[in-house]
């Protein structure tokens, strides 16, 4: 089951790692069906029944992803998700927020401190499982070298793709995976207009199962860490999707 694993290479061969998947909810049930689909399907678990615990764990071990319920007590997910996307140790960590709210604003304020996905209660074990292998499927592809350029500039943007590096007037900028992945996106196809579907399936993967909505909520922090008031990087095309201005 190669969707659970990390190839290490050593000098004599090839060892297949496991994935570790953290687990935080405060109901223990949820959490156990959870670990029981996941350790089935080959990864290895962990759960936590509050954030404390999950953050105090975190200074030892750095899990592959972590599966977080919003609804946690004494410090809600919210904070938690902000408190690791801080961090560079686990500002890359893969999230998948897991809670019983519905509502719109609520999947927005959770892409916006820095979830990758975000699931509702009750939820389908198969569609959960789909979401973790989709998102291993991109995050193991992320250091696989598609072009030669190493440094790309555009204005008083300069991306460093060798240490995964954003910088705008030589200021260090710290996004998470997704937004670098979507500047990185966009950079290299320049002048075009990308859709929000194209968009979705390149860089969430194509079995994702959210909104192109979650395409607006990422493209609206990236322009928030550019300093993008006027738009002068990032132009919406209405209707489709966006642009990386040509004459930049």
């Amino acid at each position: 089951m190669l969707g659970a694993f990390t190839v290490i290479k050593y000098n004599r061969g090839v060892i297949m790692a496991k994935k570790n998947i953290f687990i935080v909810d405060d109901e223990a049930h949820i959490c156990e069906l959870i670990q029981y689909n996941l350790v089935k399907d080959g990864y290895e678990t962990k759960i936590f029944l509050n954030g404390e615990d999950l953050l105090s764990n975190l200074e030892n071990e750095i899990p592959d992803m972590i599966i977080l319920d919003l609804m946690l007590p004494e410090i809600d997910g919210m904070e938690i998700c902000r408190l690791l996307r801080g961090k560079a140790e686990t500002k890359d960590i893969p999230i998948i927020m897991l809670t019983a709210k519905s509502e719109e604003i609520d999947r927005v304020l959770g892409l916006e401190m820095g979830a990758d996905d975000y699931i509702t209660k009750p939820f389908s074990v198969r569609e959960l499982l789909a979401r973790v292998k989709a998102i291993f499927r991109r995050t193991d592809q992320k250091d696989v070298k598609i072009h030669d350029i190493s440094i790309i500039k555009a204005g008083d943007i300069t991306v460093n793709l060798n240490k995964r590096e954003v910088y705008k007037n030589n200021e260090l900028i710290q996004l998470t995976l997704k937004e670098f992945e979507l500047l990185y996106l966009l950079l290299m196809n320049k002048g075009n207009v990308l859709s929000r579907k194209f968009l979705l399936d390149k860089i969430w993967g194509y079995d994702y199962y959210g909104e192109t909505r979650t395409v607006d909520v990422h493209i609206r922090n990236l322009r928030k860490l550019l300093d993008d008031k006027e738009s002068n990087y990032i132009e919406t095309v209405r209707g489709i999707g966006y642009k990386f201005r040509e004459q930049v």
